[in-house]
């Protein structure tokens, strides 16, 4: 196994601290709105995301930093407004991965970048899109599937 670049270190770093910035994100629209659909299977997916990640960490011998967004991402005044975020995260989401793709050439590095990206853009953005939609289709209401909690003005 070669040693990593700088610029491969800081590959991985940015990656796991957007995922790390994306599971707390939707922990926190999940804490604030109940266990609502998108957001709980995508809070699942990200974090087998976070899991991919560190395992790369562990293979290259890196020290796995602590997820440092809690208390510091956003909070949605609704679901809709949430869901609407949520659209445009999975879009630079994807144009960062399009970015730290091109700074590898390593295979293994090279497969987790690209099965999160497609993640990404083939399910999260979809089902974020699917989410407001329903709202602007409904009057502002939704549809949603589950009873949560209430969000917070």
């Amino acid at each position: 196994m070669s040693e990593l670049t700088e610029t491969e270190i800081q590959v991985l770093h940015e990656a796991l601290d957007d995922e790390y910035r994306a599971w707390t994100t939707y922990n926190q629209v999940i804490a604030d709105f109940g266990e609502v659909p998108p957001f709980s299977n995508i809070r699942e997916a990200e974090g087998r995301h976070i899991e991919a990640l560190c395992a790369l960490f562990a293979y290259y011998g890196l020290p796995i930093p602590e997820n440092p967004w809690p208390g510091k991402v956003a909070r949605y005044a609704s679901l809709q407004a949430a869901c609407e975020a949520g659209v445009t995260a999975e879009i630079v989401n994807s144009e960062m991965y399009d970015r730290l793709i091109g700074a590898t050439q390593r295979p293994d590095i090279l497969a987790v970048l690209r099965n999160l990206q497609a993640a990404s853009q083939q399910r999260h953005l979809p089902a974020f899109q699917r989410c407001a939609k329903s709202f602007a289709s409904n009057g502002g209401h939704g549809a949603r599937r589950h009873r949560g909690g209430r969000g917070r003005p």
